[in-house]
């Protein structure tokens, strides 16, 4: 807000003028880059699920109405929150997918 140059009010202090900050580097935090991606997905190519996301991707293929939620209580109680918990359930769809396109291709 535009400072008026008055002691007391809203916008009370000396009349400045605003300038333009700098991104700060947090800003760009979540956002992975390119190599990081391939390298991830190398590391899953290789080395595979770990048993607690074997476990998951199970409930997923054998789970009724109900895994959705079964699953996300039980990646919560893994990962600790509620965010990490609806990504990782995501991401273990996401692998469920690809692996039934692959067997359909076959």
């Amino acid at each position: 807000m535009a400072r008026t140059g008055y002691a007391q009010g809203v916008n009370r202090g000396h009349v400045t003028q605003q300038r333009a900050r700098p991104e700060r580097p947090a800003a760009k935090k979540m956002v992975a880059s390119k190599k990081t991606k391939l390298c991830r997905e190398i590391a899953r190519e290789v080395v595979g699920l770990s048993p607690y996301e074997r476990r998951i991707l199970d409930m997923i293929k054998t789970g009724g109405s109900a895994a959705d939620k079964r699953v996300y209580k039980f990646a919560k109680k893994r990962l600790g929150s509620h965010k990490r918990a609806i990504v990782k359930r995501e991401d273990i769809k996401e692998v469920n997918a690809q692996q039934r396109a692959r067997a359909a291709g076959v």
